[in-house]
């Protein structure tokens, strides 16, 4: 191996996938997957024993919160460059990994043409994203605003709280469903009364929402001042 090839390991619970993401790294010349995980556990395993140059890592394995993860992880090994991979385009989630401290951010569905791309930009220190950080409309980072929304938070009930954060943490409404042991019409239920008593309209508001009130992580400064090397 070439003492300049990046060290990889690919982390998602999908098996065919890491399959395809180790087949196209593989391809390229500088890049060498030493490892792969399929959830948390084995994460933090790869992490501890191969001490990866760069690990790719979903946000939605089921039954993991993967921006605490993700928190976690870079705690764990400073030194590796995580490349969040993501099906997830909302401008919330970016802001949220940055926070978490992700070293770059890809689309799924552009990982084939940008994946390559930003595991290189994450070795010299500089941020991908294949979404555009933008300002959100509806909910800002006034400190006014994040005690009425903390305010806000105080009035639903636990189990309007713990729909809150597992839609936020990226589940569909069956995951939810299935996770909470409930039917998904009485999740879809809990989700449509939620946003309506928030005065939301979207997923990404829903996720800002989330952070902001320490909901989703206790974390509420999420907005970067720049992109985090």
């Amino acid at each position: 191996m070439n003492m300049n090839t990046i060290r990889i390991v690919i982390t998602d619970d999908h098996a065919v996938l890491r399959a395809g993401l180790k087949m196209l790294l593989e391809s390229q010349s500088d890049m060498e997957v030493i490892g792969e995980a399929s959830d948390a556990s084995s994460a933090r395993t790869a992490i501890d024993e191969l001490g990866p140059d760069v690990m790719t890592l979903d946000l939605t394995m089921p039954g993991t919160d993967g921006f605490q993860l993700l928190r976690e992880l870079k705690q764990l090994s400073p030194a590796t460059r995580f490349v969040v991979l993501t099906m997830h385009d909302d401008p919330a989630y970016l802001r949220a990994a940055i926070a978490a401290g992700a070293d770059a951010y890809v689309l799924k569905k552009s990982a084939d043409t940008e994946l390559m791309t930003a595991i290189r930009s994450s070795m010299v220190n500089q941020f991908y994203a294949t979404v555009e950080v933008r300002p959100d409309s509806r909910i800002s980072s006034d400190s006014n605003d994040v005690e009425s929304l903390q305010q806000a938070a105080r009035q639903l009930s636990e189990r309007e709280r713990e729909v809150l954060v597992r839609v936020a943490q990226g589940l569909t409404n069956q995951q939810v469903a299935d996770l909470l042991a409930l039917s998904i019409k009485t999740i879809e239920s809990y989700r449509a009364r939620l946003m309506h008593k928030l005065e939301l309209r979207t997923r990404a508001e829903l996720v800002s929402f989330a952070l902001k009130t320490g909901l989703l992580y206790p974390r509420t400064d999420y907005e970067p001042d720049s992109p985090k090397p």
